[in-house]
């Protein structure tokens, strides 16, 4: 009796991905909590407006999101001002814990939110909206970029016919600092509603409406993660290619928010 009970359930998942399936729950239930948290994104993001002279604005902002890591955030934008690429701009943004000191260079921009939303893709929106970049890339502050990491990414962004986002392979590193493998698996958008191996740290895409993260408050619990769920939207309507190239240092922390990829 249960399998027949199931199989309504299998076929979906069969004809969809189970991702998409959990994301259409998700929408349904945590619907009250994206109202919620989108109202304090807008105010947020005022707030800070009025408080920066220009908005930070350059070929490609990086925005690093952070809370309480001072030590992994500064080696994070060390990596990031560090790329070979030097038209950039690098957004911190604290989720309301306070800055620590930070590199002096010109190209960077640190803001605090009012008080902590506890949602990384929230904190995320704000430097996103902060900039009127052409090109928008992500680092948390527990990961790394190797120099290269932006201009192989903007090689194929501004070449001829190019897409409008991709993402590099990741180097997943233990927390000893060992390595535990690469992940690089091309696009393929059905693959993707099936497997989750999307993740922003190595995204870089064209800035318009479509890049924004999802603002449904998502527990440690909830599945899939904020990272599919922005880079299977954007590619709704936008190309997005694999550059097979490992140019991010991923940590594997059992002791934080990370991604279990199945891929």
């Amino acid at each position: 009796m249960r399998r027949i009970a199931r199989a309504p359930w299998e076929l979906l998942k069969r004809a969809f991905g189970w991702l998409v399936l959990f994301e259409l729950r998700n929408k349904v239930l945590l619907a009250p909590s994206a109202i919620r948290l989108g109202r304090r994104e807008t105010a947020e993001v005022r707030r800070l407006t009025a408080t920066l002279a220009t908005l930070p604005d350059a070929l490609v902002a990086t925005v690093v999101a952070t809370h309480r890591r001072p030590e992994e955030l500064r080696a994070a934008v060390r990596s990031a001002l560090a790329q070979t690429v030097t038209d950039q701009v690098v957004i911190v943004v604290d989720d309301g814990a306070g800055l620590p000191e930070l590199p002096d260079d010109p190209r960077l921009f640190a803001v605090s939110l009012a008080r902590n939303v506890g949602m990384a893709g929230v904190v995320r929106n704000v430097g996103i909206r902060l900039t009127r970049s052409r090109y928008v890339a992500f680092l948390d502050d527990d990961n790394l970029w190797e120099p290269d990491h932006l201009e192989r990414a903007l090689a194929v962004l501004e070449a001829p016919g190019g897409p409008d986002g991709v993402y590099t392979a990741l180097r997943r590193v233990l927390p000893d600092g060992t390595e535990r493998d690469v992940l690089s698996v091309p696009f393929d958008r059905r693959r993707a509603a099936r497997e989750s191996f999307l993740d922003t740290n190595a995204f870089v895409a064209r800035r318009d409406r479509a890049l924004r993260f999802s603002r449904l408050r998502r527990t440690p619990e909830v599945l899939p993660r904020e990272d599919w769920e922005l880079v299977y939207r954007y590619s709704r309507g936008h190309e997005v290619r694999h550059v097979p190239h490992a140019t991010v240092r991923y940590l594997v922390n059992p002791g934080s928010f990370y991604t279990t990829w199945s891929g």
